[in-house]
């Protein structure tokens, strides 16, 4: 590929392709990154491409439906959210079957898209592993990115933690943990429903809302995370 061009969808798979690096699939699949269709590329190269690519909703639909682990980190970063659809990520959150791949389109892609809150709630009563934790990922990062919206806006999401936070799956519990640390990072007020919550959880007879109580209120009670929030809020 020449330098300075655009990359196209053969330029990308090939380029994928020709740096498959077998050493770090089987690294990657230690951490949970499964190998399936994943050439091993690193996550830089990757984005690298995606910078060079541009803005490119078509593109990025043809990167998802290629199957390819690498590709698809390219497709989330390329596409444009004004132009997903309620439809798009029904269909791509089906494809789930890697932490990465889930977190990676929820935080660069699906948290700006106009339905992200509602798809929020709606992954967070999957069945399905991932489709569950993308639902919990959403919430988490709606916290941290949605700076216009007011607490009143999130507070549905504590009930759907609750419910959330008797599922043993790990994929599951851990991302219902970072929806309700997230939460409770925002503003004093969330910050006290967000204890409250832990407490509740707390008290249930599951190992992981026991896990998911005690890592949440661990950080929600710290002094610093509490000094930062007093400040946040003095500043109106």
């Amino acid at each position: 590929m020449k330098r300075g061009k655009k990359p196209s969808y053969s330029d990308i798979i090939a380029e994928i392709k020709r740096g498959r690096d077998p050493e770090a699939v089987a690294g990657m699949a230690r951490y949970g990154i499964s190998p399936e269709g994943n050439y091993g590329i690193c996550t830089p190269i990757l984005f690298g491409l995606a910078k060079r690519a541009g803005k490119d909703h078509d593109l990025a639909q043809r990167l998802w439906a290629s199957g390819i682990r690498d590709a698809r980190i390219v497709a989330f970063k390329v596409d444009d959210p004004k132009l997903v659809t309620d439809e798009q990520m029904d269909r791509w959150v089906k494809d789930f079957s890697s932490w990465d791949i889930c977190d990676g389109t929820c935080l660069h892609l699906f948290a700006d898209a106009k339905p992200a809150r509602k798809k929020a709630m709606q992954w967070s009563k999957s069945r399905s592993e991932f489709v569950k934790r993308a639902g919990y990922v959403m919430m988490a990062v709606l916290a941290v990115h949605d700076k216009k919206s007011g607490d009143e806006t999130f507070k549905p999401f504590f009930a759907l933690i609750v419910k959330g936070a008797t599922d043993e799956r790990n994929y599951v519990k851990k991302a219902v943990n970072w929806a309700l640390r997230q939460l409770g990072k925002r503003s004093l007020e969330l910050n006290r429903e967000a204890v409250a919550v832990a407490r509740k959880i707390q008290e249930l007879d599951s190992k992981a809302a026991r896990w998911i109580a005690a890592d949440a209120l661990r950080e929600l009670t710290d002094e610093k995370v509490q000094e930062r929030l007093r400040k946040k809020a003095a500043k109106g």
